[in-house]
């Protein structure tokens, strides 16, 4: 294997390694958000559980965030507004991004 190939190989990887690693954040913060607006609509134990893995599934309706606010905001009603949403999307990602990396060292 020649020298390019070697640097490909390792770009290809390094490709790979961090798409999965923003999907593992992305769906872990669709499960923060879902948690987070479960509170606010009264929800507890398995019904937020439940309420969560909604908030997951529709990151799958389509690309980007726009699916998972749109259902958020929905089931919300009038208890949060679009800056509180979106403001918590980022906190979250945030948040999620440190409790993968640290699950990975």
């Amino acid at each position: 294997m020649t020298t390019f190939d070697s640097r490909e190989d390792a770009f290809e990887n390094k490709f790979a390694h961090d798409a999965e690693m923003q999907f593992k954040a992305e769906a872990r913060r669709n499960k923060l958000l879902g948690l987070w607006a479960a509170d606010l609509m009264g929800k507890s134990g398995e019904d937020a559980a439940d309420y969560a893995k909604e908030v997951v599934k529709a990151d799958f309706e389509e690309a980007g965030d726009e699916d998972v606010y749109r259902k958020v905001a929905g089931d919300l009603g009038d208890k949060a507004d679009e800056a509180t949403i979106r403001t918590k999307m980022l906190e979250l990602m945030a948040e999620a991004k440190g409790q993968i990396m640290s699950e990975v060292k």
